[in-house]
């Protein structure tokens, strides 16, 4: 059982930087891929960065590709989404999940492949 708790998120203007958190309880995290999803209001929940359980590969929406970094910090049991050059599309609320393949080696980037999910945390991207 993995609980995964976000946070980080808030109000920031176009081209400003936020970083998200997420904090896993639980002893077997670092056997885990995880991602990060985000969905705005009225539309689908979708991929926007994932992890493999060592952090030796990561994979990335096209959308966000050269602005968002994805790392993890297994001893600390959290993986964070650093996002720069925010944009107002960028608004949502931003979920990690933990996937169902532990020590997998890829990253899957539909939402049935995870298992576990956060709460999720506010982003919004004023102009």
């Amino acid at each position: 059982q993995v609980q995964l708790v976000e946070s980080g998120g808030g109000l920031v203007q176009a081209g400003g930087s936020l970083r998200l958190s997420c904090a896993a309880s639980g002893r077997t995290f670092n056997s885990y891929p995880m991602a990060w999803f985000r969905q705005a209001p009225g539309k689908e929940r979708e991929f926007v960065a994932g992890i493999i359980w060592n952090g030796d590969n990561t994979k990335y929406a096209d959308s966000v590709k050269g602005r968002f970094t994805i790392s993890r910090d297994n001893a600390r049991d959290t993986v964070y989404l650093e996002m720069n050059s925010l944009k107002p599309e960028d608004t949502g609320v931003y979920y990690c999940a933990a996937d169902y393949a532990r020590w997998s080696d890829s990253v899957h980037s539909t939402i049935n492949e995870y298992e576990y999910w956060g709460q999720g945390t506010q982003v919004t991207v004023s102009s």
